[in-house]
């Protein structure tokens, strides 16, 4: 970030699951017959089959693709000794949402560095709106710009166009992670994510816990963040950064402030917010000193006081009159308004309040984008939109709306295995060793595995997302920006027809 020499991206380190099976889609078996010909073994590319000291065995089930195999073992082996099928377990993961295909997907993509080339839905999800019903328009016939180099595609994005004081600061990639706080996830999933963060060029957001001494080596990545209920913020954290945010809302909860339950403050949580063990910790709503964009800049001009050369984001959720709020920021002197969506959010948040508040992040962005293209602003603040960004095809559909860049939270969640069985509120209800506090449970996590899984997954959005600006004709995201036109809406081709 920020450098004069060419920023070198890490490469792909192929970084399996943690566990002894994990889940695919399709299900292989082998029987007796089998005459270890090796016959499955020489013609599987995906490595499903592995041969051992004369013996055959199925040893990657879950990179099976099934029927989209260009040559089926099932089907070439000589005595029929294979057979296929669907994994039973497999559909019974995820939602709407996040469905079985998208979780497999992501995975794939964090463990080998690549999106899945057969066999998995990696693109859309089956909710039924938002970004499902959304459509990135390739010219047919057209190879694009197939002929440049990939890295020759330029997909970073400027964080400071005020022309300020305060640090010229640009990310390697157009994401950034979104605030997991301390107490909420264990501190191996947010090392990991800090530690991927600084390995592609971006950044990751503390969230409202704190900022734990394990993130000190990582301050140029880190964004802490100021939330209503003043969790860990001290005048140090603040001078350390480059970014500091303000949380006054959250897309999947609007008007409820953050809540952590009893069982999740441990001894080490309740340190850093300063709290007592064992009592759940509520954030207000709003912010009961702001109530105006007078006392919005009285906010901004305390962190610029503190840290002069901070960039300061405004995270927000998304009323119907956002655009008022982002160009209130802007005036403010914020330099990124960060719109967040009701699509996002961990298996905490109420369910009541889960996507039944916020506007949808597909309406807010471009109306933001057009008033502050109408104010004469737009190219003076970054406009990073997240709540529900969970594929590079999201990305490069959200940036089409008007956003500048995204925010990611839920999708470096399911890169670390997360299943999505929505028990983050507990302490010790996270199975995978993730959304927990609990000791025994973060030791199934290593913040090392973390860190290559995360990177992996993005390597292979970045990759995709070069894919998609070549097939536009593009050379950089920058152009992508407020293209709706590269957009269709499913709904509005079905009335054509």
């Amino acid at each position: 970030m920020n450098n004069s020499v060419k920023f070198r991206f890490p490469g792909v380190v192929k970084t399996p699951s943690r566990f002894r099976n994990p889940i695919g889609k399709y299900r292989l078996n082998r029987t007796e017959a089998c005459e270890a010909c090796g016959k499955c073994v020489e013609i599987c590319p995906y490595g499903v089959h592995v041969i051992r000291r004369g013996k055959l065995y199925i040893e990657n089930p879950h990179l099976c693709v099934g029927p989209d195999c260009p040559n089926p073992c099932y089907e070439a082996c000589p005595v029929k000794a294979l057979s296929f099928g669907k994994n039973p377990v497999f559909d019974l993961l995820g939602d709407f949402r996040w469905t079985p295909d998208l979780l497999a997907s992501t995975w794939h993509m964090a463990e080998t560095g690549s999106v899945p080339s057969a066999g998995l839905e990696y693109k859309a999800g089956a909710s039924g709106g938002g970004f499902d019903k959304l459509r990135i328009v390739m010219k047919q016939g057209s190879t694009g710009l197939a002929e440049i180099s990939d890295d020759d595609i330029d997909v970073t994005v400027q964080l400071n166009r005020r022309d300020d004081n305060a640090h010229r600061v640009s990310i390697e990639v157009p994401f950034y992670g979104g605030g997991m706080s301390y107490g909420s996830v264990s501190i191996n999933t947010i090392l990991s994510r800090i530690k991927a963060a600084k390995a592609l060029g971006t950044f990751c957001c503390t969230g409202e816990g704190g900022y734990p001494d394990e993130l000190k080596p990582y301050a140029d990545h880190v964004i802490t963040q100021v939330a209503t209920g003043l969790f860990g913020v001290r005048e140090e954290t603040i001078k350390r950064v480059k970014i500091v945010e303000f949380k006054y809302a959250q897309g999947a909860k609007p008007g409820l402030g953050g809540h952590l339950l009893g069982d999740k403050v441990t001894p080490g949580v309740a340190r850093m917010r300063g709290a007592v063990v064992g009592y759940p910790l509520f954030s207000p709503f709003p912010f009961h000193s702001v109530y105006s964009v007078e006392d919005h800049k009285k906010h901004v001009d305390w962190i610029k006081a503190i840290n002069p050369q901070a960039l300061v984001s405004v995270k927000v959720s998304t009323p119907t009159d956002v655009d008022m709020v982002a160009v209130g920021s802007y005036y403010a002197g914020a330099h990124i308004i960060h719109l967040d969506g009701s699509y996002g959010g961990t298996g905490a948040a109420p369910e009541i309040a889960k996507k039944n508040i916020a506007m949808p992040i597909e309406y807010a962005v471009p109306k933001v984008h057009r008033f502050l293209v109408e104010e004469g602003v737009r190219d003076k603040v970054t406009v990073i939109a997240g709540g529900g960004v969970r594929t590079p095809h999201d990305v490069a559909k959200i940036i089409a709306l008007g956003a500048d860049g995204v925010c990611t939270g839920t999708a470096d969640l399911v890169a670390l295995e997360c299943i999505r069985c929505h028990n983050c509120e507990s302490g010790r209800g996270c199975a995978r060793g993730i959304a927990t506090t609990d000791p025994e449970l973060m030791e199934l996590m290593q913040h090392d595995w973390g860190t290559r899984r995360l990177v992996n997954m993005f390597l292979a959005w970045k990759k995709e997302l070069t894919r998609i600006l070549k097939r536009l004709g593009m050379t950089s995201i920058r152009e992508l920006v407020g293209r709706s036109d590269c957009l269709v809406h499913l709904d509005y081709i079905k009335s054509k027809e």
